[in-house]
């Protein structure tokens, strides 16, 4: 009976302790967890190890990679030295050690002088430099990730407790104590390490943000600064599009007003804000805009068109209007799209008014002038023969100038009346199909005395080419051409005169010399009327300064296009184009 009772004693006392340890251990473990920084963990550890084993220091030792370590929290009894802050040295903590150390093991040696202790004499010297009678030391593992491991265990440091007044028998309990709460330390150092690289890392990002918040910064205070300028620029361009007279508007591709200059006020009576998002065909109307489509059209094609209208104004007159629609284009990859069109508006009466009296006052005059100097040409024919008399050898010299000059000047009134018809639209054009080749061949032979009389010798190649052409007015053009390369070519030179084929569905006509040559800014001008590379050659070379003016309204009428290229002291060429008749 009484070995039951001392049975159930031993065992109250056991189940006490156990419920004792979990307490402790519960305590502990909350009171470290209530900290997230390290020294706050590592401070508590040891004060509570202390505290609860009564121990005369309690440390945290910290191993470092090069076999050295050093206590970096303590809590020891104000009769013994402090360790904090102590390097130790690498002898005093060999290979062996940290291996044992690094697998788990446990050291509690109950008096370091002992036999069974097994510790080296340096080590016990080290002891009793610090009053150490007894320890117990058990190991800090802390959890990493290992990239060839996955999770693995390192040894980070040792939990360790010093009795310095005497020996001391550890207990189990105190041993499995110490082992649970060098495993929440472990825990909490890695917890505390996930909270540094958190703190860095959301630090970092905060530096980060911070960064592109200044840089969002800078941006937008940049933006503002470029929509101040694009607001003073557009009101720049609204007040110089203002004090234009002419009339400016963009147009998007759905056909609507983007944009238009307060004239349309005063030519239309229209403002900018009744204008503004409205379709054409509301603003012009739906006979108006039936008119104006087709160039509407071909602007949101990508084209530029220029036409003519009459349209009366808010003056109550009529006025002649030139419209020119500019696409507006954007680079989409290889491609280009059309969003809108600017419309230019100017008003041409004047200058048309200016163009009809100038063609009526040529007309009149050269009708006026038709009949006399047809008249006084014959009469010179005739006293150039003898039949009247004759004249002195210096009177037959004035008889033969008077002569030339009149010839010049029927040239020069038939040519502008032949102009004059031509853009008055009062000729028809007889166009039917015409072979290139006979049309190059009659041409020659009507130059071809007077290219004998100069000296120069005319080439053409055969060619097998139909084109849609009025065959009289072609010949007049190529005789334009040829009479111009022979008068301008030194004597034994060459002229040629071919068709090729340059460009699909059109035949181009070459007339090319060996001449003196045009300079590069002429060659524009000199199909314009009465313009001529020099002034002198119209007296030297008999021109009239219409021939090429006359050529580009016959090309042109024809749906062709004409112009030169030339270099100087080499030659010129000319060229113009005609549709060709598909066979």
């Amino acid at each position: 009976m009484e070995g039951i009772h001392k049975f159930l004693k031993a065992a109250a006392e056991e189940l006490h302790r156990q419920h004792q340890r979990v307490e402790l251990f519960a305590e502990v473990t909350l009171k470290i967890r209530r900290s997230l920084h390290l020294k706050e963990i590592l401070q508590t550890a040891v004060t509570e190890v202390q505290r609860i084993f009564q121990a005369d220091r309690v440390l945290i030792y910290q191993i470092f990679t090069d076999g050295t370590g050093m206590p970096i929290s303590e809590a020891v009894l104000p009769n013994y030295d402090p360790i904090l802050g102590v390097t130790f040295p690498e002898e005093v903590f060999p290979e062996e050690y940290r291996q044992r150390y690094a697998a788990g093991r446990v050291q509690a040696i109950d008096d370091v002088r002992a036999a069974d202790a097994g510790l080296a004499e340096c080590l016990i010297a080290f002891m009793d430099e610090w009053s150490v009678k007894a320890k117990l030391v058990v190991p800090i593992l802390q959890n990493f990730k290992s990239h060839a491991d996955g999770n693995s265990e390192r040894l980070w440091g040792l939990l360790i407790a010093h009795q310095c007044q005497s020996p001391r028998q550890w207990t189990e309990f105190e041993s499995e104590l110490m082992q649970q709460l060098a495993d929440q330390i472990g825990i909490a150092l890695s917890q505390a390490e996930l909270l540094e690289n958190l703190e860095e890392l959301v630090a970092e990002r905060t530096a980060k943000l911070r960064q592109a918040n200044k840089h969002l910064q800078q941006e937008i205070n940049v933006r503002r600064k470029a929509e101040a300028a694009l607001r003073r620029s557009e009101e720049q361009l609204r007040l110089i599009a203002n004090g234009l007279p002419v009339l400016i508007a963009y147009v998007d591709k759905q056909q609507r007003y983007c944009f238009n200059n307060e004239a349309y006020q005063t030519w239309l009576g229209l403002s900018p804000g009744e204008i503004s998002g409205c379709h054409l065909k509301k603003v012009h109307g739906k006979d108006d805009y039936q008119y104006i489509r087709q160039y509407v059209e071909a602007a949101l094609s990508g084209k530029t068109v220029t036409y003519e209208r009459d349209i009366p104004l808010q003056d109550g007159c009529i006025h002649t209007l030139s419209i020119t629609y500019i696409p507006h284009l954007v680079e989409r990859g290889d491609l280009r799209a059309v969003r809108g069109f600017f419309a230019l508006t100017s008003d041409i009466s004047d200058r048309k008014a200016i163009e009809r009296m100038k063609d009526e006052f040529i007309s009149v005059v050269s009708h006026e002038l038709r009949t006399p100097l047809t008249s006084i040409h014959s009469s010179l024919k005739i006293l150039a023969t003898g039949k009247l008399g004759d004249f002195s050898s210096k009177g037959q010299r004035m008889l033969h100038i008077a002569d030339e000059q009149t010839d010049r000047l029927v040239r020069l009134v038939n040519n502008v009346l032949d102009l004059q018809r031509i853009q008055s639209g009062k000729v028809k054009m007889n166009k039917q199909a015409c072979n290139a080749m006979d049309l190059i061949v009659e041409a020659v032979q009507t130059m071809q005395a007077m290219a004998q009389e100069q000296g120069v010798k005319l080439l053409l190649k055969p060619v097998n080419f139909v084109v849609w052409a009025d065959r009289d007015y072609i010949v007049q053009t190529l005789t334009n051409l040829l009479s111009n390369a022979i008068k301008f070519s030194p004597p034994e030179s060459l002229v040629w005169l071919l068709a090729t084929q340059q460009r699909p569905q059109y035949i181009t006509f070459e007339v090319k010399d060996c001449g003196q040559g045009i300079p590069h800014n002429r060659l524009e001008t000199i199909f314009e009327r009465f313009q001529q590379v020099d002034s002198s050659d119209s007296r030297k070379k008999g021109g009239t300064g219409l021939g090429l003016a006359i050529c580009r309204q016959i090309v042109e009428g024809h749906g062709g296009e004409i112009w030169a290229e030339s270099r100087l002291d080499e030659g010129s060429t000319f060229y113009f184009t005609l549709p060709e008749l598909l066979k």
